[in-house]
């Protein structure tokens, strides 16, 4: 299965022709090396990206509708992958998503291209929408059945709308990754937070 397909949207269409894995990873490698020698996203053009992973126009096109998409793909190439959830538990399968939260943190920290194309990502609204709708939402509807399986098995409490749920766990995994860069992400963080948070969030027993 080729990059592009491994990141689509559940039921998504497969886009254009049978693909080349390695034409895939010449042009994500091409698309970072214009990012590394300080090309913008905004100067970055198909014909651009092609002429530099030595391909046609026409090979991109038939792999990514626009440039929007092929820069998502390219930041998911940069990024840690998405987790297998344990499906254990629900504890466990927040521990795995947080993880993921955690080495994104810690990738991003460490790769000055990456860090930069996020910013860029952020001041582009196209691109942006584009990460959010094929990469953020995916996640966070998936983050979204891990709860609701908790609250119908009797793990989590019921009372609390699944989404503040998901913003309750994954909330200090990001403020350590993204808005405090000075502090650190160790190893064993995401079983703390997990930890610390699902105590509050377990169902009371009524007294009898």
């Amino acid at each position: 299965m080729s990059l592009a397909d491994r990141h689509a949207a559940p039921g998504a269409p497969v886009r254009g022709r049978p693909r080349s894995e390695a034409l895939e990873r010449a042009i994500v490698e091409g698309v970072m090396k214009l990012l590394e020698d300080g090309v913008p996203l905004a100067e970055l053009s198909v014909e651009r990206i092609a002429r530099t992973a030595g391909v046609g126009k026409a090979t991109i096109y038939r792999r990514w509708s626009g440039k929007e998409e092929l820069f998502v793909d390219v930041v998911r190439a940069a990024e840690p992958p998405d987790p297998e959830l344990p499906g254990t538990s629900v504890r466990d399968d927040l521990v795995a998503i947080c993880e993921q939260l955690r080495r994104r943190g810690l990738v991003s920290r460490s790769s000055a291209i990456l860090h930069n194309v996020y910013a860029q990502m952020k001041s582009s609204p196209r691109i942006w929408s584009a990460y959010q709708a094929t990469v953020i939402e995916p996640r966070r509807r998936l983050q979204a059945e891990v709860l609701r399986r908790g609250q119908l098995n009797g793990e989590l409490r019921e009372d609390i709308d699944v989404d503040v749920l998901g913003d309750i766990i994954v909330g200090p995994m990001l403020v350590r990754a993204v808005m405090r860069p000075d502090t650190e992400l160790p190893e064993g963080l995401s079983e703390q937070i997990v930890d610390a948070v699902l105590d509050g969030l377990r169902p009371v027993s009524s007294p009898s």
